[in-house]
């Protein structure tokens, strides 16, 4: 098996060495200048402290991947989410409000603010969007229902659903494209595609090389890579398992129902022992 040359940018330290190191901030302001085409060019960025406190000791905290403030003061939040999470929008809204609440001001104030930025570079797919294969770019804002017109422009969630991304090399044709490519394909690389031959894709695969890393960085990244497989591997143990458990229940609902046994494991997929085992729990 050939190692992999570049690094995973769904590990921590994958996607913090590509978007979260000052001497690499203009991949995320190009990044960031193709997801969010339509605001106006970043210039430049300033990196923020990424945890966020509450306004006493006992409020609850948060800590972002990123955290940075262009040069008109307006803020962005960005992280690699690896996985599912109940309420996932809810935090998304909760942390939202932390660069909020830190513009104000005390004293006489108007409560004016710079704008606030969400994005969500996501290692998974909506539960309630999987049906939509194509669209894997969600940009959410405040509308008004019935006139469809933007009521507040200044808060706004990216949620980009990279696993829905399926343009081969040679279909992807815009440097958004190109840049959703490599997020989803970049540990797959072995040699520089022509068609990304670009400054800012030149610099992303060194950086991401890693041969060029240090032994403290590629311990790093190791330890950083086991995380994330020993976390997918989690994962998958548990969709299968709560697999096996839908399984079970609706073999029990089809018991309880009066269907036979050969008809019971055509649609579980379960073994005749298993539904015999199943129907003497349910006696």
């Amino acid at each position: 098996m050939i190692a992999e040359k570049y690094i995973n940018p769904f590990t921590d330290f994958g996607f913090k060495k590509i978007f979260g190191e000052e001497a690499n901030k203009d991949l995320l302001i190009d990044f960031l200048n193709e997801l969010l085409a339509d605001k106006g060019k970043i210039i430049d960025l300033t990196y923020l402290k990424s945890e966020q406190l509450g306004a006493t000791d006992l409020d609850r905290k948060a800590i972002f991947d990123l955290y940075c403030e262009n040069e008109k003061g307006e803020k962005f939040i960005v992280e690699m989410q690896r996985a599912k999470q109940d309420y996932f929008k809810d935090r998304s809204l909760y942390y939202a409000t932390f660069p909020i609440q830190e513009q104000a001001q005390k004293g006489a104030w108007d409560y004016k603010l710079n704008a606030v930025y969400s994005v969500a570079i996501m290692d998974f797919i909506f539960d309630d969007d999987k049906e939509n294969k194509t669209k894997f770019l969600h940009d959410i804002r405040l509308i008004d229902k019935e006139s469809q017109k933007e009521f507040y422009s200044k808060l706004r969630f990216i949620y980009l659903e990279i696993k829905k991304f399926d343009k081969s090399l040679e279909e992807i044709e815009t440097h958004f494209d190109k840049w959703l490519y490599v997020l989803k394909n970049l540990v797959k690389i072995n040699e520089i595609p022509s068609k990304l031959q670009e400054r800012v894709f030149k610099k992303l695969f060194q950086i991401a090389e890693i041969a060029h890393f240090d032994q403290k960085q590629l311990q790093s990244y190791r330890d950083s890579e086991k995380n994330y497989l020993d976390f997918t591997a989690s994962l998958d143990s548990s969709f299968r398992d709560g697999k096996q458990e839908g399984k079970i229940e609706i073999a029990k609902n089809a018991i309880l129902e009066g269907a036979n046994n050969i008809f019971i494991s055509k649609i579980t997929g379960l073994s005749i022992e298993q539904i015999e085992i199943l129907r003497e729990e349910t006696k």
